[in-house]
C-alpha cells in the first residue's frame, strides 16, 4: 500500500482534544488512510455519512442517545459528514459533550462541511486537505528513477489511487469520475438543474489550463450568466476540483488586475473531460499538461508541508510574466514552468 504522507501527521494529532477533520475530492484516500489508521483495533465505530439510516441518527440526536450509540469506543469516525445536515453542530456537540471520544470526520465538499463547521467548531479542530497521490509519495512507494520515467504517463492519467494502482484500466476509471461521481455534491447540494452546462464550463476550462479565464467568455462558450460561472467556478474549488490564482499585484498601474488562472488539481481528470489521453510525447497541449502537473503538485506540498505562502502569477498589460509566484514570510519566490528536450 502507498503510504500517504498526511498518515504520520493525523496520527500525531490523535487523542489531542480536538476533532481532526479531513477534506478532499472523492476517491483521493480518504477512507483508506483512515482505516489504515485504525485497522486492528476495536475501539473504533464508523458512520457512513452516506448513508440514510445515518444521516437519521443524527436528526435531532442528544449527546445522551450518542453516547449510547458510541458505548465505550474511543475513537468515532464520521465519514462523508458534508451529507449529514448540520453537521457542524453535531461535531460540535460531541467534541463539547463526549471529551473522552477522538473525533475523525472527512468530507468531499468544503462548501457545505466546512462552511457548517468552521464557527462551532472554532479552536476545537485540526483540519487538513488531501489531494490525489503526489510524486514526493510516489518516489517514496517505488524510488525517484521509476517514477521520474512515468513522468510522461502522469501527464497524461494523473496521479488518482485507483488509476495508479490498477494500470491498464486508467481511462475507464476517470471516465467514471469525471462523468459526475467528483462533483455530485455539487449536483446535489445546489440542486443544479442543467448539468450539461456544469461539464460545458470544466470542458472550457480544461482547454484553457495555464490561460487567463474570462468569465464572460465562458459563459458565452457555455450558455451562462458571468455570475453563474464563477459561482460554478467557486463550487468545483471547494470540491477539489480545480483551483484559482490570482494575478500578483502590487498596484502597479500595468499589471493586470482581476485575473484569474484556473488549473485542476489532477491531470487525468483534466484529459478525460476533453477526451484525450493520447501519448505526451504526441501532444500539442504539453506546455499547458506540465504547467498544471507543476503548480498542482507545488499545491500539495505547501499543504503537506505546513508551508504558509499565497500563490499567484504574473503578468503585465505589456506582456511580461512569471508563471508562478508564491508570497510567505515577507519574501516572494518566482518559478517559470519550462518544459526542455523530450517528455
Amino acid at each position: 500500500m502507498i503510504r500517504r504522507i498526511l498518515e504520520k501527521t493525523i496520527q500525531g494529532k490523535l487523542d489531542s482534544g480536538k476533532a481532526i477533520i479531513l477534506m478532499g475530492a472523492r476517491q483521493v484516500g480518504k477512507t483508506t488512510l483512515i482505516k489504515k489508521l485504525f485497522k486492528g483495533t476495536d475501539e473504533m465505530i464508523w458512520l457512513n455519512g452516506d448513508e440514510l439510516d445515518v444521516q437519521n441518527l443524527f436528526e435531532n440526536v442528544s449527546s445522551t442517545r450518542l453516547k449510547s450509540i458510541f458505548g465505550n469506543k474511543r475513537y468515532v469516525v464520521i465519514d462523508e459528514a458534508q451529507r449529514i445536515k448540520d453537521i457542524g453542530l453535531k461535531l460540535k456537540l460531541i467534541t463539547d459533550e463526549l471529551p473522552e471520544v477522538q473525533l475523525i470526520a472527512t468530507g468531499s465538499s468544503s462548501f457545505d462541511l466546512a462552511n457548517r463547521v468552521n464557527e462551532p467548531l472554532t479552536g476545537r479542530k485540526w483540519e487538513y486537505r488531501m489531494y490525489p497521490l503526489s510524486f514526493s509519495e510516489m518516489v517514496d512507494h517505488q524510488g525517484l528513477l521509476n517514477e521520474k520515467r512515468l513522468v510522461p504517463h502522469r501527464l497524461v492519467y494523473g496521479y488518482y489511487p485507483d488509476v495508479v494502482s490498477t494500470p491498464g484500466n486508467e481511462k475507464e476509471i476517470l471516465k467514471q469520475l469525471s462523468d459526475s461521481y467528483l462533483y455530485k455534491d455539487i449536483l446535489m447540494f445546489e440542486q443544479i438543474k442543467k448539468p450539461d452546462k456544469l461539464l460545458k464550463l470544466l470542458q472550457a476550462l480544461a482547454f484553457q489550463v495555464g490561460s487567463e479565464v474570462i468569465y464572460s467568455e465562458l459563459g458565452q462558450i457555455c450558455g451562462l450568466d458571468s455570475k453563474t460561472v464563477e459561482k460554478y467556478i467557486l463550487l468545483l474549488e471547494r470540491c477539489y476540483v480545480i483551483f484559482r490564482l490570482g494575478s500578483f499585484s502590487r498596484n502597479l498601474r500595468n499589471e493586470l488586475k482581476n485575473s484569474k488562472k484556473v488549473y485542476f488539481y489532477d491531470n487525468g481528470i483534466r484529459n478525460a473531460l476533453i477526451a484525450d489521453f493520447s501519448l505526451a510525447e504526441n501532444r500539442r497541449d504539453i506546455g499547458a499538461l506540465w504547467e498544471n502537473y507543476i503548480i498542482s503538485e507545488r499545491q500539495k506540498k505547501l499543504e503537506y508541508d505546513l508551508l504558509w505562502r499565497n500563490s499567484w502569477f504574473w503578468r503585465t498589460t505589456d506582456q511580461k510574466e512569471i508563471d508562478y509566484i508564491e508570497e510567505g514570510d515577507g519574501k516572494v519566490y518566482a518559478f517559470e514552468m519550462e518544459l526542455f528536450g523530450q517528455i
